[in-house]
C-alpha cells in the first residue's frame, strides 16, 4: 500500500475498512470527553459491549437455580455449566488453527504452563536439556527453571537459551534450528514464545517445529502475544503443546481465563500429568473414585471447577475475533502497522526494533528512543495516546484491527511530530 501522511489519507482508509464496524462492538476509554488512540492491546485488549450482558446472564442463573445451574438449562437455553467450556471451543480452535478437541480454556496461562510441562518435560538419560530463547517473558523463564530444579538438575547445566543476533538484535531462525541440530542428542524439549513480547517479532513457528519433528523432540510455544493477532495453525504445523492469555487481542477482560493446545497425537498417550477432578471423565466424575483416568483431548488436562462468570466473559470476546476472522483481521493488521511505521519512520530519534518484514511481526511495534523516550510517552499519554513503556527506553504501540482506526495511528505521527516541533523549538533537541 502507498502510504500518505494526510488525515484525510487515514479517514479515507477508515471510510472503506471492511472491518470498520467492529470497533462500534467496544468500548473506547475516554480522555477528557474525547476518545483515546488504545494502542495498547498487546497489554490488556478492551472491553466488548457484549461482556456486561454475558456476565449478567450467568449472574441470573445463579440467582436463580443456584447449584442446580451446572445441570439444568437456565431459561435463557443456554448450556448448563457442566459443560459450558466446550462452547468456548468451536472459536478457538478456528482461532488457534486446531481440531476442538485440542483445545481448552482453563486456568491462567503460567498455571497452564506448569501443567504442561510436567507432561511434556520428561528428562531421560542424556535427553535432559530444555532449548529457548534467551529474554523471554520472565514468567516462562521462571517455570522453567522450577521444573528443572524439581527435577534434581541444575538451570546451568539443562537450560539453552538461544541469544539475539549481533547484527540486528533479533533471534533468527536459523540460529534456533542449528542449535536443535547441535543439541539434538541432548534436548528433552523445546519451549519458548512464538512472538516475543519486547521485540515484537514473530518466529516460524512452522519451521522450528518441522526440525523439532525430524529430531523427535517435543515442541511447545506461549502464544500470549500471538493468539489473536497472527494467523496460527499448530495442529498442521504438528505443534506438540501450547498456552495462552486471553485478556491481549482476546479482549477476555484483566486476568481472564488462559487455554491450552495439546496435539491429536498425544490424547491416547496417558501422558504424567499433575491431575485434578475436572480433568477425569465427565461421565464418571461424580463417581468420586480413586484413579484418575483422564477425560478425551485437552479437557483432560484441567484441573479445577472452571470460574463460569471468566469464561462467560471470554466466550463473549471469543466470537467477536471469530467472526470477524483471522484472515480479515490479518490484512486489516499489516495496513495499519504498516502505515505507523511509515509515520514512524521520519523521526530520527526512534529505531524500530520489529522487524520490517511484515511475515516477521504482529500488529505491536516497540520503539527504542533513547533521548527523552520517558518524556515522549508521557506526552503521548496527556495527547490521549495509550501504549506502554518498558524500562529502560522502549514505547511499545499496537494497532489493533478490531477497534483501532487508521485515525488513530495518524495521531501518533501528528503528536510525536509534535512533540519534536515543541522542543526543537526551545532548544532541547
Amino acid at each position: 500500500m502507498n502510504y500518505d501522511h494526510s488525515l484525510a489519507f487515514a479517514q479515507h482508509l477508515d471510510q472503506t475498512d471492511p472491518l470498520r464496524h467492529f470497533r462500534e462492538r467496544f468500548y473506547i476509554p475516554q480522555q477528557n470527553g474525547n476518545p483515546v488512540a488504545y494502542l495498547c492491546g498487546n497489554s490488556l485488549g478492551l472491553q466488548p459491549k457484549s461482556a456486561r450482558a454475558a456476565l449478567e446472564q450467568e449472574l441470573n442463573t445463579w440467582q436463580n437455580l443456584g447449584v442446580e445451574g451446572w445441570f439444568d438449562k437456565p431459561e435463557s437455553g443456554e448450556q448448563p455449566w457442566l459443560g459450558y467450556h466446550t462452547t468456548c471451543k468451536e472459536a478457538l480452535s478456528a482461532i488457534v488453527g486446531a481440531d476442538p478437541s485440542e483445545v481448552c480454556p482453563m486456568n491462567a496461562l503460567t498455571v497452564n504452563l506448569h501443567l504442561l510441562l510436567a507432561s511434556f518435560y520428561r528428562p531421560a538419560g542424556k535427553k535432559i536439556k530444555i532449548l529457548t530463547i534467551k529474554g523471554d517473558f520472565p514468567s516462562d523463564q521462571y517455570a522453567l527453571e522450577t521444573h528443572i530444579k524439581h527435577r534434581g538438575y541444575s538451570v546451568a547445566d539443562v537450560l539453552i537459551e538461544i541469544a539475539p543476533h549481533p547484527d540486528d538484535n533479533l533471534i533468527h531462525t536459523t540460529d534456533i534450528q542449528k542449535a536443535i541440530i547441535e543439541q539434538a542428542d541432548s534436548l528433552a524439549l523445546i519451549w519458548m514464545s512464538g512472538l516475543n513480547y519486547y521485540t515484537g517479532q514473530v518466529y516460524n513457528m512452522a519451521t522450528l517445529a518441522e526440525t523439532a519433528q525430524t529430531h523427535c523432540i517435543p515442541i511447545g510455544f506461549d502464544l500470549a502475544h500471538a493468539i489473536g493477532n497472527i494467523p496460527l495453525r499448530l495442529h498442521d504445523w504438528g505443534v506438540d503443546f501450547a498456552t495462552w492469555c486471553s485478556y491481549k487481542y482476546l479482549n477476555g477482560g484483566p486476568g481472564a481465563v488462559s487455554g491450552v493446545f495439546i496435539h491429536k497425537k498425544h490424547h491416547e498417550q496417558n501422558l504424567p500429568r499433575l491431575a485434578g477432578w475436572w480433568g477425569y471423565r465427565e461421565d464418571r466424575r461424580f463417581e468420586m473414585t480413586p484413579g484418575f483416568l483422564p477425560a478425551p483431548g485437552a479437557d483432560g488436562w484441567q484441573v479445577s471447577t472452571p470460574n463460569i462468570l471468566a469464561l462467560a466473559l471470554h466466550r463473549a470476546a471469543l466470537s467477536i475475533t471469530a467472526e470477524a476472522g483471522m484472515v480479515a483481521l490479518r490484512q486489516k493488521s499489516e495496513h495499519l502497522t504498516g502505515y505507523l511505521e511509515y509515520l514512524l519512520t521520519r523521526f530520527d530519534g526512534i529505531q524500530i526494533i520489529t522487524p520490517d518484514d511484515p511475515n516477521q511481526r504482529g500488529c505491536q511495534l516497540s520503539l527504542l528512543v533513547r533521548k527523552q523516550g520517558k518524556k515522549l510517552f508521557t506526552y503521548l499519554t496527556e495527547q490521549g495516546i495509550i501504549g506502554d513503556w518498558r524500562e529502560p527506553d522502549c514505547i511499545r504501540l499496537a494497532p489493533t484491527p478490531l477497534y483501532n482506526t487508521f485515525e488513530d495511528v495518524w495521531r501518533v505521527g501528528s503528536v510525536i511530530e509534535q512533540f519534536y516541533t515543541d522542543k526543537m523549538e526551545h532548544g532541547l533537541v
